[in-house]
């Protein structure tokens, strides 16, 4: 295996050997049901280790409980389950893809999967994509997870984000439901001269996430961060249509709408925050919520909460990232033949429909989707999902948006009055082409 190469990951690298169970490896085609033998389940008594992202709720548990025992039920085999902090994951993919301790079968975001089949640690689930109900599933959501003709991962659920609001708050101070850019300014600055000057009114967003508000904000100018040109990536950081919506994005803080104490806030920063009372607005998804009941011990409820589609400064709605979760079949499975079953089952309507709605995700089959138009929690989601775009298909882009920080040190060297957008755009542009392209 290719070790990647993240920088500060080194001590990852220590782990000791694969941890999953099964017996000799198997093909990758997808088997027919396993069926009930004289001596039971074809792999009765084998075990699966499999990986879920971040920390658990109880609506995310249950489900991988009812999907485990039903996995057992079908293959006789038990599933050995890990849940890994979004922190982690990085260390965690890496150490495995060295040849360290990995899962059978992982949850992985679509925008991870040409940076880790770049380092052979995913398996081709090419014939499954193609089959059954999965066959359902639009192409055009597997644009991250084909690489030469090959799939290496199946949606799971579709993530799209949206403005999450105090509606309390909202009702409280009279302020409307925003659909204009100036509109979301205006609201903001009410919730703080009401909520105090301690409280973001629209929370920026600087960390690790940054770029799903940073991308929204420049997608909705018609910018894009690079475009592949023949076989090569060239940056288009300094144009115009970037710029401006750079400017939208970095004037959160300049204008004083969220704190210059926090340009380094991730989402998961902001959800605490905002579940202690010091957010009136940010970008996120519905999955946040159940964090935000916890983080606010009870305080703060769903009921007290909404979404609005985030609007352009340009009018309209602003586009929203195209992410998602994905399954995939690690690279060195033990059984991958047992792994793929388990994809098979993960992804098939029933549990990839309730994957969905459990999690706070949109759900990959269209007429599943197509349903959501009217209910009031989701329809924010769908229609931003209409509009979706992605970050740059490179396997290298992880090391540009998480490792490098490339934009969110060009907006905090703008932020604090260290270099003008023109030079922190040209300087992030000539970075970014250089990770791209090595």
């Amino acid at each position: 295996m290719k070790i990647v190469k993240i920088a500060g990951l080194t001590a990852a690298l220590a782990l000791g050997v694969t941890a999953c169970g099964g017996t000799d490896p198997a093909s990758t085609e997808p088997s027919a049901a396993a069926a009930p033998t004289a001596t039971g389940p074809k792999f009765a008594g084998q075990t699966l280790t499999m990986w879920r992202l971040g920390d658990t709720n109880p609506p995310s548990q249950a489900y991988m409980d009812d999907l485990i025992k039903e996995f057992k039920t079908q293959t006789g085999a038990d599933v050995k389950l890990e849940w890994i902090p979004w922190p982690q994951v990085n260390d965690k993919f890496t150490a495995a893809a060295a040849g360290g301790a990995g899962p059978d079968v992982t949850e992985i975001g679509n925008d991870q999967v040409p940076l880790w089949q770049s380092q052979e640690a995913l398996e081709p689930v090419t014939a499954l994509a193609g089959a059954g109900e999965q066959a359902q599933i639009p192409k055009n959501l597997l644009g991250l997870e084909t690489i030469d003709g090959e799939v290496y991962a199946l949606p799971w659920g579709a993530g799209t984000r949206a403005v999450l609001y105090r509606k309390d708050w909202f009702d409280e101070l009279k302020i409307e439901v925003p659909k204009t850019w100036d509109e979301v300014i205006a609201a903001a600055k009410k919730i703080q001269a009401e909520k105090g000057k301690d409280v973001d009114g629209f929370a920026f967003n600087g960390g690790s996430d940054a770029n799903h508000l940073l991308g929204a904000l420049a997608w909705s100018e018609g910018g894009e961060y690079a475009v592949k040109e023949g076989d090569k990536w060239v940056g288009k950081l300094a144009d115009p249509t970037f710029k401006a919506g750079f400017a939208t994005y970095t004037s959160l803080v300049t204008e004083g709408l969220s704190g210059k104490a926090r340009l380094t806030q991730n989402t998961v920063d902001i959800r605490t925050r905002f579940a202690n009372d010091k957010v009136g607005m940010y970008l996120t998804a519905s999955w946040d919520i159940p964090g935000i009941e916890t983080d606010s011990k009870g305080k703060v409820k769903a009921d007290q909460l909404a979404f609005f589609p985030l609007p352009a400064k340009a009018g309209g709605e602003a586009p929203a990232f195209f992410g998602g979760n994905d399954i995939a079949v690690w690279g060195n499975a033990q059984n991958k033949e047992l792994a793929t079953e388990f994809v098979k089952l993960a992804t098939s309507k029933q549990w990839a429909d309730r994957y969905a709605k459990d999690g706070g995700l949109l759900p990959v089959y269209p007429d599943t989707l197509a349903s959501l138009a009217s209910d009031p929690v989701q329809a924010p989601f769908a229609a931003a999902f209409a509009k979706a775009k992605a970050f740059p298909a490179d396997p290298n882009w992880t090391e540009a948006n998480e490792t490098k920080a490339v934009l969110q040190n060009a907006a905090r060297s703008v932020i604090e009055g260290k270099a003008t957008a023109d030079e922190a755009l040209a300087a992030a542009n000539k970075e970014l082409e250089e990770i791209l392209n090595q």
